[in-house]
């Protein structure tokens, strides 16, 4: 086999991580002798001070736009590249720690706002003019560029983008913000290209640390609830143990929404309790340091929830000014303090019925991420196990009453390595058993909390040529195309909206469904749009059923999709007769299909955003 063809040649399955705070990318040979294969995780050269190279197993998801003077180019030369455009990683982090107006972060959050443009350059947020700014898409592709390069420093003879790679989403990233990741990915390169849903990855790095001891942990009947809390997201499913021919089977059966709630703003807590401290001395604070200190308010909460021996930490606030020592104020953060703002505050003992509390909100804001109103990461949690008490239903053959009773709980996420907020966890999740008559939950261990997202990944790669266990899901929420209902004109009345289901709940990616043997009306030649609609909760609907009615919580509106479809030598406007039907990439992207009945050319409209 010549040099060329072994670079051609697929030989690792990779798993990458793509963390809101955090990249991580782990492999595994395909084609090993050993069985099962060994999961490595790769340490990523990066910056951690000017002109200092390490090797970390995680990468921060962090670019900083430097100012033209203030490094040199020996300081953020790489092994690879001896002038990098982008400055990533730990040193960006921690130079954004004392200059936030020039730190890119949470572009993994950004990708999955329909609210914006996320091809448009405006990162970093609300920063002055002369700092440059970049789109969320090219953040997400600067992350992934330096991974690749990482990789073929290492692995030069076997290029990444040759490899089989898996990228983990969020499981409730709807179509369009895959895509946008999937964009990225096809930007740096990679030719097999998979998605999987976060949560999954978790539970396939448990089945791969368990080996084949996992089932002597779970049994027929056993629901996993699967609490991903990482630095930007909270992240839930659950996936129920059924038997298949014999054998024990995983089925993811739900996903919660896309809730902004996670490490970061315990960070910001933290660093907004110090400021009402200093403020009760006489010291005011500018909102540039409460930013600023966030990063040591983290690195301060790590150590006191982790080590028992430490009670306090200080914590020096940086001044702005030519006395700069003289001005700069210490202060510290103790063990109490966090347990009080984090503990409580974002994991308070509720009921199962206490749910998020929806505040009446100001009608102008500034522009920014649709963040969690409510912090209690428990109650954001009663009213996922409420909404989804139907969940598994069908392949349990049970009620669950009025809340679904998880058997089993597997943690996953940076946040709740700490203790006692994973015992805090457990301990509300069991009360709520303990109410509802049922035994208590069994905790789910073996995993690595930072690692294991990345690692599940890479296992699954080995799973997609048919080693180990697969989980059974497909797309996590039905979706639905909105309809205009034909009807005369009436004064201050539009048209109502019908919902055509296109794409059923669990609907295996590469598969395809046809819609209803029913003539619809499709506007050529001319701007129109479409309106999409995804759920979480109806898991009954085939494809080409049409709803006339629906519950405000049972349908989310989605981004629209505006479009101008080729008129094909009809006339502009001109409505032609056509059954839809649809498709689910392997990516998980939505493509809606609208065959003409004269048989000629159809036309194609991909649930992303780029068409708007």
């Amino acid at each position: 086999m010549s040099s060329e063809d072994i670079k051609n040649t697929i030989r690792y399955g990779v798993g990458i991580d793509l963390g809101t705070t955090h990249c991580v990318l782990s492999y595994v040979e395909l084609y090993s002798d050993q069985d099962p294969a060994p999961i490595h995780v790769l340490p990523i050269p990066q910056l951690t001070t000017p002109g200092s190279v390490e090797e970390k197993n995680q990468l921060p998801s962090f670019m900083y736009q430097a100012h033209e003077a203030e490094l040199a180019e020996s300081d953020i030369a790489l092994p690879w590249d001896g002038k990098p455009e982008t400055i990533i990683g730990t040193i960006a982090r921690e130079l954004g720690s004392k200059t936030p107006i020039r730190l890119v972060s949470s572009a993994k959050s950004w990708l999955c706002h329909g609210g914006i443009d996320r091809h448009a350059s405006f990162l970093p947020l609300n920063s002055p003019e002369e700092v440059p700014k970049v789109s969320p898409i090219e953040a997400t592709f600067q992350y992934l560029m330096h991974l690749r390069n990482a990789w073929d420093f290492r692995f030069p003879d076997t290029p990444l983008v040759n490899q089989e790679v898996t990228i983990t989403v969020p499981a409730s990233f709807d179509p369009a913000a895959r895509d946008l990741t999937a964009e990225a990915a096809h930007r740096v390169g990679f030719k097999n290209l998979i998605l999987l849903e976060e949560p999954q990855a978790a539970v396939y790095s448990w089945l791969e640390s368990n080996s084949d001891s996992w089932r002597n942990q779970v049994s027929i009947g056993d629901i996993i609830l699967v609490v991903d809390i990482g630095g930007g997201t909270t992240d839930l499913s659950l996936v129920a143990v059924t038997e298949d021919a014999g054998n024990l089977s995983l089925n993811r059966v739900a996903v919660g929404d896309h809730i902004l709630l996670g490490g970061d703003n315990m960070d910001l807590a933290l660093a907004y309790q110090i400021n009402g401290k200093l403020a009760q001395e006489g010291k005011n604070l500018a909102p540039w340091q409460i930013l600023a200190i966030t990063q040591s308010c983290r690195d301060a909460k790590e150590i006191l929830l982790t080590d028992p021996e430490i009670h306090s930490v200080p914590i020096v606030i940086p001044s702005r000014g030519s006395k700069l020592l003289g001005a700069t104020l210490r202060t510290e953060l103790s063990k109490e303090e966090v347990m009080a703002s984090l503990v409580d505050g974002f994991f308070p003992q509720v009921g199962i019925h206490d749910h998020p509390a929806q505040q009446a909100r100001s009608a102008l804001k500034q522009m920014g991420l649709p963040y969690a109103q409510d912090a209690a990461i428990c109650r954001h949690l009663a009213a996922f196990l409420c909404r989804q008490q139907a969940a598994a239903n069908d392949f349990l053959g049970e009620n669950q009453g009025d809340f679904i009773k998880p058997t089993a709980i597997l943690f996953n996420g940076g946040v709740l390595k700490a203790p006692v907020l994973a015992e805090r966890m457990m301990r509300v999740i069991n009360h709520w058993l303990s109410e509802a008559g049922v035994d208590q939950a069994k905790l789910l261990a073996g995993t690595d909390l930072d690692l294991a997202v990345a690692k599940g990944a890479a296992y699954y790669g080995a799973v997609r040529q048919g080693k180990g266990v697969r989980i059974r899901g497909g797309i996590a929420s039905a979706y639905y195309v909105g309809i205009e209902s034909a009807m005369p004109a009436i004064p201050g009345m539009t048209p109502p909206i019908q919902a055509l289901c296109v794409a059923p709940f669990g609907m295996e990616e590469g598969s395809a469904a046809k819609g209803p043997n029913q003539e619809f009306g499709l506007v050529v030649g001319e701007p129109v749009r479409f309106r999409f609609f995804g759920s979480t909760t109806r898991r009954d609907d085939e494809a080409g059923t049409l709803l006339d009615y629906w519950e405000p919580e049972e349908l989310e509106e989605l981004p629209e999709i505006q479009a101008n479809l080729p008129a094909e030598g009809r006339k502009p406007g001109e409505i032609v007769p056509v059954q839809l039907a649809s498709r689910v990439t392997e990516v998980g992207t939505l493509c809606l299909e609208a065959i003409p009945f004269d048989g000629s050319a159809k036309w194609q409209v991909e649930f992303d955003v780029r068409a708007s």
